[in-house]
């Protein structure tokens, strides 16, 4: 099976003491994790500080990490939000920085159907010719998208590559892997969930552990 790796590591995003961005530090410590266990980065999730970060300086880390690092690993950019048309916009203008892929959270808050699931990440996907991960986390979001909707997104748009699965519910990624056609990636959204998620079809983990146990 061809995937963007087996440990993608959700990148935190260094900070000045003033509150700005440490691009360098970024770029460093990029570096240093896909040197050290990491097959790839989520760049900007809510690990890297997405709510605090403006677009204009997530694009700009998107294009530092992808042009500095892209050739040691899978680069992937957080797009989405609970705001489609937003989510649209950015995923358009992030897919210009030379990322592999981009990685949607399911829309927090606003609590969608499944309708309303199929037609956010249906507009996402068809902004992009890149791979995108559809992250499912329920706890955080407050709403879930269920297999059957995955499996209905992949169909209609075939560069729905991924998901990202924090349920918490070993049951949810068992039910993915047998709708799902077998090229479809499914990482553990959850470090400790790891092994299991593998024993029913998972193809690795999108980690935190993994900035200090990557190896």
């Amino acid at each position: 099976m061809k995937t963007l790796g087996r440990v993608l590591t959700a990148m935190i995003t260094p900070f000045n003491a003033d509150g700005s961005i440490d691009f360098e530090g970024a770029v460093t410590l990029a570096k240093h994790l896909l040197n050290n266990g990491s097959d790839g980065l989520i760049v900007c999730g809510t690990t890297g500080e997405s709510p605090t970060i403006d677009n204009e300086d997530k694009l700009k880390l998107f294009e530092l990490i992808a042009r500095e690092c892209g050739h040691l690993g899978s680069i992937v950019a957080n797009t989405g939000s609970n705001n489609t048309q937003r989510s649209v916009s950015f995923t358009e203008a992030a897919s210009k920085t030379g990322v592999h892929a981009v990685m949607g959270v399911v829309p927090y808050y606003n609590k969608p159907n499944q309708r309303g699931l199929f037609e956010h990440f249906k507009a996402m996907a068809n902004a992009t010719d890149l791979p995108v991960i559809v992250y499912n986390v329920p706890g955080r979001t407050g709403g879930k998208i269920t297999p059957a909707t995955i499996a209905k997104l992949r169909e209609a748009c075939p560069n729905i590559a991924a998901v990202k699965e924090a349920s918490g519910d070993i049951n949810v990624a068992a039910e993915i892997y047998h709708l799902l056609p077998e090229d479809f990636m499914i990482y553990s959204g959850d470090d400790g969930l790891t092994l299991p998620m593998l024993a029913v079809g998972g193809c690795g983990v999108i980690s935190v552990a993994s900035h200090v146990v990557g190896n």
